[in-house]
């Protein structure tokens, strides 16, 4: 956990957050509104003795108290998916129309292409790319279990994505839940900082930038998209955000999360941001019993 006091400056109340981080994480899943209510899915679980309570910013978010939600036959019928709470967010804030087109960047295993779907009623069109070969297998599976259709999946590298595999020359709205050192996830992966290095930050923040500039350039002017990572690290996040700017058409808004969250940061170490990366969101494990999360909306102009 040492690597967590690089952010003590960021924070007030260090010590609620870094005894936030060796807390478990609460089991949540998101009732897939595709082919239950929530009403439904609360009374099913019930009758499997399964405890629940609402989330309260969420009505389809449910806290659980079973660490294996999967075993249950309301799971195993697609009406539930296991799902953060801060992974809601960036579906939350892309907020698409039914009819858009909307570009899942990194899509896999696909707990935000479900909740997009959901939100789109399943109509759409929703172009769900990864990278990774062996995730398209669980993408499919979730996606299928849900009873999803308006998704098409791709494999490719986000940083050189053509639409062309999908024919269309642009689409409205994309999501970057972009690859991250994960730093965020400590909660439910106490293994997740025994990897890191500054070294891989820096590359894979380099990763981060040619993945959203990617995303830009793919989306309709007046269009939106939604920059998300799971790690406290700036150099992932705001730094991120201010190369996009000095390169890209586009600029940042302001959003509204019923969650506690801070603006993003202005300056780091020897570094200095755009002063609009306050308008982006940190989430700390601390202030609302979630995992660590940043989340960005970004308009494309032209």
């Amino acid at each position: 956990m040492d690597v967590l006091a690089r952010y003590e400056p960021l924070l007030d109340d260090y010590d609620a957050f870094r005894e936030a981080c060796e807390r478990p994480l609460p089991h949540l899943v998101r009732v897939n509104t595709l082919k239950t209510t929530v009403e439904r899915a609360i009374k099913a679980l019930h009758e499997e003795g399964v405890a629940v309570e609402g989330r309260g910013w969420r009505e389809d978010l449910l806290e659980l108290d079973t660490d294996t939600p999967g075993n249950t036959w309301p799971y195993f019928l697609g009406w539930l998916h296991g799902q953060e709470a801060v992974s809601a967010i960036p579906p939350y804030v892309l907020d698409p129309d039914p009819v858009d087109r909307v570009l899942d960047v990194c899509a896999a295993p696909g707990s935000k292409t479900g909740q997009l779907a959901a939100a789109m009623d399943d109509r759409g069109r929703i172009l769900a790319n990864d990278a990774n070969l062996g995730r398209l297998a669980p993408l499919r599976s979730n996606m299928e279990r849900l009873g999803v259709t308006n998704v098409a999946v791709t494999n490719r590298d986000a940083r050189h994505l053509s639409l062309s595999d999908w024919d269309v020359d642009a689409v409205d709205a994309a999501l970057v839940d972009a690859p991250c050192s994960g730093e965020g996830t400590v909660r439910k992966n106490p293994a997740a900082l025994e990897d890191w290095s500054e070294s891989f930050v820096a590359d894979v923040s380099t990763l981060q930038r040619d993945i959203l500039k990617r995303a830009i350039r793919l989306t309709e002017p007046g269009g939106t998209v939604v920059y998300a990572t799971c790690t406290f690290a700036p150099e992932e996040n705001e730094a991120v955000l201010d190369a996009v700017l000095d390169t890209e058409d586009c600029e940042i808004r302001g959003f509204e999360v019923p969650l506690a969250t801070d603006p993003g940061v202005t300056g780091w170490r020897d570094a200095s941001y755009d002063p609009s990366v306050r308008k982006a969101k940190r989430i700390w494990p601390h202030r609302s019993d979630t995992g660590g999360f940043f989340c960005a909306k970004l308009e494309v102009g032209g």
